[in-house]
């Protein structure tokens, strides 16, 4: 057989079963489009690179598969950077595909190169620069290994346009990459948790995207319902567990329930799985369960110790520590344990709003979650938008909450919503958006009505960078500055120049009908719901602070 090593690319794209691509062609990377013309994949066009690679991402944090997004050499390449170094905080599975200026060119400053593969090296899991054609064989099913396998996490692939071109002559084609089961972990190390867990007297799990990634949420409840130990979430991790379980304590740090923060207090053993101890979960790191013994499961040795020593740690998928430490668990309903929780939850309860107005962020989402069904993914993007929907919307399964956690990327909600929606065609996708973060991707409304996707997006809309004027309100003496947007865009009018359907609550004379009307309607839509531009998010930890000093959101508010 002879092929081009476009045709290679598009080849073992498909054989790895990838069924959709996001990208945007360009002069470097035109050999792979050509190729592409003629393959079953899917090609979605992005409006711009960034856009590309979350619509990537979307797929992949929906599904837990590899995804895959196309970009060109020079702009094309760099607008999708911000992406990766997103997936690669959050540990997501995308593979970027870019092309690059010829061989005989690269170090020449030609028109649009620039070092792709160095300026990406401290942003994904891996990262290759083509050199022949022939490579390709290794390097594409690899990049799915990679991905794909261990702590999930972006990989760069660039591709110079000669190496595009070049034929090889070869026999067959490599076998695609295939998950294989993880590792058993070892039996002494479950007997010895086990040990700790049927000492403790204040038990307490903390879950984390690990949770998600290695799909075992399921095993996770059996564990904590068997022993009575109650569960709390980082940002990441929520969805793995019933909202509504009273063993269920909600979202641990700086925007934690007052309630969940003293409970970790209280606790003489965390349990760690899958989480990293992030800044934003943890407060103040020294003051974070000062009082409990930690035991940290993690598939990457990396995060061991690296913030927080503990007393007992395993490298190994969570997935399968779980699954061998539920039959060593005994059955325990640590009464005393969890009175103790019930009264912290009643002492310090979560706030609900003083006013019954539908444009109260938490009246708003209490709206929307009773409107879709409860497999409805709902993506945001980042600001006192993203806290309010932690705090209150009631996920009950993984991956139905997709939002930027590690690097926190304005711009996110939108494509991330087009690429689940991609994914997932047969179910509902809602995007909570602020204004300001809402206009940083505005223009993959062209996308999503293009694609004619079942996506809804609702922005709350306070004319401000709201999370920032909280932060210059709480912490800089009230000196508002460079956070209100004097111009404000019609978002309905403009949503309806992208051929996209409109609705203004604030229009409205019936804002709950037409909040219903727009999450039923098919096809794509926009809300635009006006917010009090001084509501806060609370609780919330002062910079610096421990968790227990958090402010805002007492039960007499």
């Amino acid at each position: 057989m002879k092929c081009s090593g476009a045709e290679i690319i598009v080849k073992l794209l498909e054989r790895q079963g990838i069924e959709t691509i996001s990208g945007i062609p360009g002069g470097a990377n035109l050999p792979i489009y050509d190729a592409l013309r003629d393959s079953r994949i899917h090609h979605v066009l992005a409006r711009h690179e960034q856009g590309a690679s979350f619509i990537a991402q979307g797929m992949a944090r929906s599904t837990g598969r590899v995804a895959v997004c196309f970009g060109t050499s020079g702009p094309g390449a760099t607008n999708l950077l911000t992406a990766i170094a997103d997936a690669k905080l959050d540990s997501i599975p995308i593979i970027a595909i870019t092309g690059q200026v010829p061989t005989s060119l690269i170090g020449t400053d030609a028109f649009q190169e620039v070092d792709t593969y160095g300026l990406t090296l401290p942003i994904t899991k891996h990262n290759f620069l083509v050199q022949r054609a022939r490579e390709l064989f290794e390097v594409l099913p690899g990049s799915f290994k990679i991905a794909g396998s261990g702590r999930p996490g972006p990989v760069v692939i660039d591709i110079p346009k000669d190496i595009q071109t070049e034929t090889v002559e070869f026999e067959r084609w490599p076998e695609p990459w295939k998950p294989k089961p993880q590792a058993s972990c070892d039996p002494g190390d479950i007997e010895r948790i086990a040990n700790m867990i049927h000492e403790a007297k204040r038990p307490v799990i903390c879950i984390g995207g690990g949770i998600i990634a290695s799909g075992c949420s399921e095993a996770l409840i059996e564990m904590a319902k068997k022993n009575s130990i109650p569960v709390t979430s980082t940002l990441m991790g929520l969805g793995c567990f019933p909202p509504d379980d009273p063993l269920f304590l909600g979202m641990v740090g700086m925007h934690g329930a007052r309630y969940t923060n003293y409970i970790l207090e209280e606790a003489d053993l965390l349990l760690a799985f899958g989480v990293r101890f992030d800044d934003r979960a943890t407060g103040n790191v020294r003051e974070f369960c000062k009082h409990a013994s930690i035991i940290h499961i993690d598939i990457d040795h990396s995060e061991i110790d690296k913030i927080k020593a503990s007393n007992l740690s395993m490298v190994c998928d969570v997935g399968s520590v779980l699954q061998n430490l539920v039959p060593e668990i005994k059955a325990d309903r640590r009464l005393d344990w969890n009175s103790r929780v019930a009264w912290l939850k009643a002492e310090y309860p979560a706030v609900s709003p003083a006013t019954d107005s539908l444009l109260h962020p938490v009246n708003l989402l209490s709206q929307v979650s009773k409107r879709v069904e409860p497999d409805t993914i709902i993506t945001t993007d980042v600001g006192q938008h993203q806290m309010w929907v932690a705090q209150t919307y009631p996920f009950r399964y993984p991956r139905t909450f997709l939002t930027s956690g590690g690097l926190g990327t304005m711009g996110f909600g939108v494509p991330v919503a087009i690429g689940a929606a991609l994914a997932n065609p047969d179910r509902k996708v809602v995007c909570i958006s602020g204004d300001g973060s809402f206009l940083m991707n505005i223009q993959e409304l062209a996308t999503m009505a293009e694609q004619n996707l079942n996506i809804t997006i609702i922005i709350m809309n306070n004319n401000h960078l709201g999370l920032v004027r909280q932060q210059q309100e709480l912490f800089y003496n009230k000196r508002i500055y460079a956070v209100k947007f004097d111009s404000s865009p019609d978002f309905a009018a403009v949503a309806e120049g992208f051929g996209v359907s409109a609705y203004d609550l604030k229009r409205s004379r019936d804002p709950v009908k037409t909040l219903s009307l727009a999450l039923s309607a098919p096809g794509p839509s926009v809300v635009n719901a006006p917010i009090d531009v001084h509501a806060n998010v609370y609780p919330m930890v002062p910079p610096g602070a421990a968790n227990r000093e958090m402010i805002g959101g007492e039960a007499h508010a």
